[in-house]
């Protein structure tokens, strides 16, 4: 049995990814959050016997060090973060911290026979691009977000730990995911609860800001491709979906499947923090998921179809249907 370390399992897409590894029975999994964003009622079922949940926060040493010491991983995803560009810019000492909680995971991964890190970076790395789609290989290092410096930073630590100690790797770089149990603070779910209740949905600026999006099955599945098949060790990979939709189609989209009333309103553009493009190169995600991409219009469906939304669009959903 392969033991496997989730640092951040009760956020979105690592309890996400939790589910999937325990209904493995060769492996047992061990989820840590400090529960700052997490959410218990997302995890796996706690009765589950190969599946534990530990309340820890990854950037204290003596907090994550007991954990690892005790348990001898084999592999570690860690996706331990302050996530949302707009939280972490509200926050920007609060996410300089996770720098703490990287150098813990990695130090203890090298001490205590880790296999391999697997990390949750972010399309943020790549700033304002002046190429696209963007690529695993240019990241032009321009941006001044204090979300993008930390991810730049995890990423160069991985790096420098495979070179110095010979820590294997795989590096994530996500971009736009959504499904069901990510919390209401981002885009796709602030505009879903607002067209299941018909209130008016508010973009900032002209909504041609454009992003892809990436339903949360497809994100999961690429990722324990790597994991399962032993691909893109030592690498980086784009995790994302390559069709561009403006935030205005978004919002019509969404208007469109949940035959909502609502209204869309603009509001001036957000001072900071609001990049005008976002498009991977996806090739290497391709080649893992090794099947069709979920369309955002058949992902905001199954979603809404799931019911399993955080509050308030569960009660919003009770309302509609």
């Amino acid at each position: 049995m392969q033991k496997i370390l989730i640092t951040g399992g009760a956020g979105f897409i690592g309890s996400s990814i939790a589910e999937k590894l325990v209904s493995n029975p060769d492996n047992f999994v061990v989820v840590v959050d400090n529960l700052l964003t997490g959410k218990m009622e997302k995890l796996p079922d706690l009765d589950l016997p190969n599946f534990k949940f530990i309340k820890c926060d990854v950037n204290n040493y003596a907090d994550i060090s007991a954990v690892m010491f005790s348990h001898s991983f084999d592999y570690v995803f860690h996706y331990a973060a302050v996530v949302g560009v707009q939280r972490t810019l509200q926050h920007p000492t609060l996410v300089l911290t996770d720098i703490e909680g990287i150098k813990n995971i990695l130090n203890l991964s090298k001490n205590t026979g880790v296999k391999r890190v697997f990390y949750s970076s972010s399309s943020e790395v790549y700033g304002e691009s002046i190429t696209y789609p963007q690529d695993e290989i240019h990241t032009p290092l321009n941006s001044r977000l204090p979300y993008a410096v930390v991810k730049n930073i995890g990423e160069a630590f991985l790096t420098s730990y495979k070179k110095e100690f010979g820590l294997d790797y795989t590096i994530f770089r996500f971009f736009n995911t959504y499904g069901p149990k990510q919390s209401n603070d981002f885009v796709v779910s602030t505009f879903l609860t607002a067209a299941l209740k018909n209130e008016d949905i508010t973009i900032f600026g002209d909504g041609l800001q454009s992003r892809t999006f990436c339903y949360v099955d497809d994100n999961v599945d690429a990722c324990l491709s790597t994991f399962y098949e032993h691909k893109f060790v030592n690498e980086v990979v784009n995790i994302g979906y390559d069709k561009e939709t403006s935030i205005i189609e978004l919002a019509e989209t969404i208007v469109k499947v949940t035959g909502s009333r609502s209204r869309i309103v603009h509001l001036p553009p957000r001072k900071e923090g609001d990049m005008r493009r976002r498009i991977p190169n996806i090739d290497r995600m391709r080649q893992l998921l090794g099947r069709p991409f979920l369309s955002l219009e058949d992902g905001i469906q199954k979603l809404i179809e799931s019911g399993n939304f955080p509050y308030p669009i569960v009660e919003a959903v009770k309302e509609k249907y």
